[in-house]
Parts: C-alpha cells; sequence; structure tokens
C-alpha cells in the first residue's frame, strides 16, 4: 500500500523456504535428472513484531503450492518495508534478479524491459478478476507488468476519549465526529495541545511512508502528483499552499508532537496512537486490529478537506512482477495460485487490507464481525480511489525523491515551492530520458 504499511523492527533477514540442489534463480537438478525448478521470490513484510511476520503467510503458501506442484520449489526472501525496494534494485543491478518480487513500484522495470507482461504470465481468469482500476494502473504503454498484490484507503483515526476530554466531541454526541474543513481540523488539535496531548495530530513525513502522507495532504488540498493526464504536477500552486498550512498552521504552532515530521516514521505515529498519545493521525486498515488489541476507543472519518468539500480518496496498491529469468510457466502457475481467492483474503485478512480481484473483494463483502464491518468503509472507496502514478517509469525515483526531503518542507523556515519544485523537476527530467 507504500502504500507500503509496516515495518518490522528487526532488520530483513532471509528467510529460506525451500532449496534444491542447485543454488541460485530458477536452479534445475541436473544430478537428479529431474527437471526441478526453483523460483526466487522476496517479498515486504507487513507485520509489525516478529509473531505477525509475513514470513509465516509466505511459508504457508510455498508449502501448499508445492504440494501439487512438485517440481516447482519456492524460495522466498523477506525484507522491511524500509529495504525492500532496494535490496531489489540491488539485485537488479547486480544480474541477480529474482524470480518475482512483490514490492512497491515496478514501471522502471518494465520501461527497461525486465519484466514479463500479465498476459505471459497469468490465465486468463486469473488475468481477466483483477479490480480494473488497479489492472489499469499496472499498465505501461497500455500493457499490464505490474499485479497488484494488497490494495489500501486512507481515512482520519481520532481518539475518542481525548477529542471527547478536550472538549471537540460533546459528552452526549450522538454519532461520529464529521469534521469537514482543516479550519475544523486545525480547531480539533489546539484544543487537544490545550488539553495537554502530546500529539494533537501526527504527521509522519519519514522515510517509511512520506509518499503516502504527502499525497493524502495533496488531495485534501485540491491538487496531487498528477494532472488529469497523468504529467507531474507536484509543484502547482494547490499542493504549495497545502504544505504551507502544515508548516504554518500545525507544525509552526505546535500541533504535531515532539518528534518532528520528517523524523517520524508511519509505524511510530500509529505505536503513539495505540498508546494514547495521539489525538489525530491519517490511517489505513492496519490500525484497526492494532487500535483494538490496545483498548482504543477510535473513530475513522474521511480526510478533511482545505474548503471541506468532498476531494478523491487515495487509494495504495503493492505490487507483484515476474522478472525475466526464463521461467514464465513456474512463475505463472505460483501467481496464479496466489491470486485463488482465499490465499488472497488469508493475507488482506491477516493485515486488514484490501483484495485486489474481484473475487476476492465479493468474499471479503460477504464476511462477517466487527472487524469486517470497519474494513468494508475502506472497501467501498477502493474502486474509486486515486492511486500513485505508478505506471510512470520515473515515480520510483520520484517516491524515493519525496521520502528524503518532503519533511524539510514543514520545518521552521521550509520551502514548499522549493522542495515540491524540486521534486518535480527530477520526475520531469527522469521522464524525459
Amino acid at each position: 500500500m507504500k502504500a507500503r504499511y509496516l515495518n518490522l523492527a528487526a532488520s530483513g533477514v532471509a528467510l529460506c523456504l525451500a532449496t534444491v540442489t542447485l543454488s541460485g534463480c530458477g536452479a534445475v537438478s541436473s544430478l537428479t535428472g529431474t527437471n526441478e525448478v526453483t523460483l526466487r521470490v522476496v517479498a515486504a513484510d507487513y507485520g509489525d513484531n516478529p509473531e505477525n511476520s509475513s514470513k509465516g503467510y509466505w511459508k504457508d503458501l510455498a508449502a501448499s503450492f508445492q504440494k501439487t506442484h512438485p517440481d516447482i520449489k519456492i524460495q522466498v526472501e523477506v525484507y522491511s518495508w524500509s529495504e525492500v525496494d532496494a535490496k531489489v534494485a540491488a539485485m537488479v543491478k547486480d544480474g541477480n534478479a529474482p524470480d518475482i518480487a512483490q514490492i512497491g513500484a515496478y514501471a522502471d522495470y518494465a520501461a527497461e524491459g525486465k519484466l514479463y507482461s500479465a498476459d505471459e504470465l497469468l490465465s486468463v481468469q486469473t488475468e481477466a478478476d483483477f479490480l480494473a482500476p488497479l489492472a489499469e494502473a499496472g499498465k505501461v504503454r497500455r500493457v499490464q507488468y505490474g499485479l497488484p498484490f494488497v490494495a489500501s484507503t486512507r481515512l482520519m483515526f481520532y481518539n475518542e476519549k481525548l477529542l471527547t476530554d478536550a472538549g471537540v466531541i460533546g459528552k452526549d454526541a450522538k454519532g461520529p465526529w464529521q469534521p469537514k474543513s482543516w479550519t475544523e481540523l486545525e480547531a480539533a488539535a489546539k484544543k487537544l495541545k490545550a488539553a495537554g496531548v502530546a500529539t494533537p495530530f501526527a504527521l509522519p513525513l519519514g522515510r517509511e511512508e512520506a509518499q503516502a502522507e504527502t499525497m493524502q495532504w495533496m488531495l485534501a488540498g485540491g491538487g496531487g502528483y498528477s494532472d488529469n493526464e497523468e504529467n507531474y504536477s507536484i509543484d502547482s500552486a494547490d499542493n504549495v499552499k497545502t504544505f504551507e498550512f502544515l508548516r504554518d498552521k500545525l507544525v509552526g504552532a505546535g500541533l504535531t508532537g515532539p518528534v518532528e515530521p520528517a523524523k517520524l516514521d508511519r509505524q511510530a505515529a500509529f505505536d503513539s496512537f495505540t498508546r494514547g498519545e495521539v489525538g489525530m493521525l491519517n490511517g489505513h486498515p492496519t490500525l484497526i486490529k492494532q487500535a483494538a488489541a490496545k483498548g482504543v476507543k477510535y473513530g475513522m472519518v474521511p480526510m478533511p478537506t482545505a474548503d471541506g468539500t468532498e476531494h478523491s480518496t487515495m487509494g495504495v496498491a503493492d505490487w507483484v512482477m515476474a522478472f525475466k529469468n526464463g521461467h514464465p510457466k513456474e512463475a505463472g502457475s505460483f501467481l496464479d495460485f496466489l491470486y485463488e481467492p482465499d490465499n488472497q483474503t488469508a493475507f488482506t485478512e491477516k493485515y486488514d487490507l484490501l483484495p485486489v480481484t474481484t473475487s476476492g473483494y465479493r468474499q471479503t463483502e460477504a464476511a462477517s464481525g466487527a472487524s469486517s464491518a470497519q474494513l468494508k468503509t475502506f472497501l467501498h472507496a477502493l474502486p474509486n480511489a486515486r492511486l500513485y502514478p505508478v505506471g510512470k517509469k520515473s515515480w520510483a525515483g520520484v517516491s524515493e525523491e519525496v521520502k528524503k526531503s518532503i519533511g524539510t518542507s514543514v520545518q521552521p523556515g521550509g520551502q514548499p515551492g522549493k522542495v515540491l519544485g524540486d521534486i518535480a523537476d527530477a520526475g520531469r527530467k527522469a521522464d524525459s530520458r
């Protein structure tokens, strides 16, 4: 969802789920005379502690797949979100690309001719099952190379007790708090600060997911990363005004807590929220389970906007891609298995994320329970959500530039126009090459 969502506290450690007699990508055993193939898969970790690491999911998936495909071995390496994209980039640079990668961006590899297309890999049934907006977002020059893995939309979470104690929510209020504008959000944050709340509004613009927090605010301010023609508009007047608001009205007024936004990562902000230290923050579905586990009573509302009118909501998808290592048939078989409804929803339910297939969407829609009911708030926003410009080959680089520098734009004396302009120039230059 860098859309990517959570970091594992421990450093990324390769998890070898299966091996063959010969090492390396796509190895074929010549000692036994069999046509055994090993697929090397690199994946991101969505867990927030060792107990709920994604390693368990991939281990079970590989074991189940190999029961019916004994000649295809699956070797998986799982890394935290803070390092997985860089790990894959280094592998590709060294000529050691994995067979399959589950990371945050695909278009730069597609533009270099390094990926198999969806129709070279998947069955017709699997390819047709992707939700249309996500399948479209996976295309470069009208050919799909990026396979959506999981998706998310975003809402603003708030701590009901903190807002009630601060007088933002009346003690006899009926129904959820529904702020519409940034003026209301700012007023609520000031009341929280006056009531002694450590972080009235958490603003994580640190490396973990700065690109997501940035896009949420851009959309709420009437802007975005790109215009309707998918040209970069990062330095638009609306976006500059958005970050001036954050600099002057939230950060400058001391409403974003003791950690400066440039150094605050998403998971750290989530952890503070579950400890009852944060009044408001933008969140994705995974926060539902984390907050409930800590007994935090919370509400979820659409992100307030600059003018109080409704704007596009943000959607995030993470991606699967298959590198041209000579085994499209075997990789396709494993990917078809990955996208079976039960395997899709086993992952999305574990992390309270959203499925990317029609069959998975229907299965989630039919689920019951309190957690499922809350998840549907996010699910119903997915078909019309606005995604990152992931089809642009420059997006991975632009996302990295956002992670590096966007936090400086809201520091005291920060220059949003210059920071956004530099990021936009880098993207445009990359696109023109």
